[in-house]
């Protein structure tokens, strides 16, 4: 859905003609590697075995699939690679020294649920599905996300909210049991100066979100009729993660059927 409103052309590159060769910025690699190292930190492994499965997964990436930038050379590239290993070490590092404590339901819980009154069903991954503390019986869903900076809370409202009710119907759907909260741990992968802590926390509570749940139904709504009409797909050139190539596609007419 977001890759939808912010980029059509690219949207449709992905999930239409499922081409997935669009390189990814280093930063999302290491935050990928951070999951990965999250992932089996949750399922039990210790923390140096979850720092080798996530490293191993940042060392297994070929460099055709990074954006390198600037870093044009054999030698830049490996400086690179050097530099995002020691920007996951030092990202899971802090998260692992203060790794919040859940009793772990699920980890990668991944699902389809059809909604009544939507056309499609939402699909979901959650990173830790987790029993809720202080309300028996009920699940919280948490999201893990390895950032440069914090997100300002009013900014990051919108976004985490559009995530938590795609998460909320597909958990609901697969545990049957109620769903109280959305939780985002946000870990600052560079140091704070200051001291204070590498980990920041934003929690939804479904309750409060009635609004979020009716504004959600009209997008999903809105968004499958104008799919489902026949029509042309527009790049954004301004688009920072994949502008330029979906400008190239459309150059190319590649997109046109």
């Amino acid at each position: 859905m977001l890759s939808y409103l912010r980029n059509p052309l690219a949207w449709y590159k992905r999930y239409v003609l499922k081409i997935y060769d669009t390189p990814r910025g280093p930063a999302a690699i290491v935050g990928v590697a951070g999951h990965v190292a999250l992932e089996h930190y949750y399922q039990g492994f210790g923390k140096p075995e979850s720092v080798a499965k996530g490293l191993e997964y940042l060392q297994s990436v070929p460099d055709f699939e990074i954006n390198f930038g600037v870093a044009e050379t054999r030698v830049a590239r490996k400086a690179k690679r050097k530099k995002m290993e020691a920007d996951y070490h030092q990202a899971i590092g802090f998260y692992l020294a203060r790794a919040p404590r859940y009793k772990v339901i699920g980890v990668e819980v991944r699902g389809v649920a059809k909604v009544k009154g939507l056309p499609l069903p939402v699909k979901s991954v959650a990173d830790l599905v987790v029993e809720s503390k202080g309300n028996e019986g009920c699940l919280d869903i948490v999201d893990h996300k390895f950032v440069e900076s914090f997100s300002k809370s009013k900014a990051a409202k919108p976004l985490f909210a559009l995530q938590a009710i795609f998460n909320y119907f597909v958990i609901t759907s697969l545990y049957g049991k109620p769903v109280c909260r959305f939780i985002v741990v946000e870990c600052k992968k560079s140091k704070n100066k200051d001291g204070r802590s590498q980990l920041r926390k934003y929690v939804i509570e479904y309750e409060k979100e009635g609004e979020t749940f009716e504004l959600f139904r009209r997008l999903i709504t809105d968004a499958t009729k104008e799919i489902a009409s026949k029509r042309t797909y527009l790049p954004n050139p301004s688009d920072m993660f994949e502008g330029e190539d979906s400008y190239e596609m459309y150059r190319l007419r590649l997109a046109e059927d």
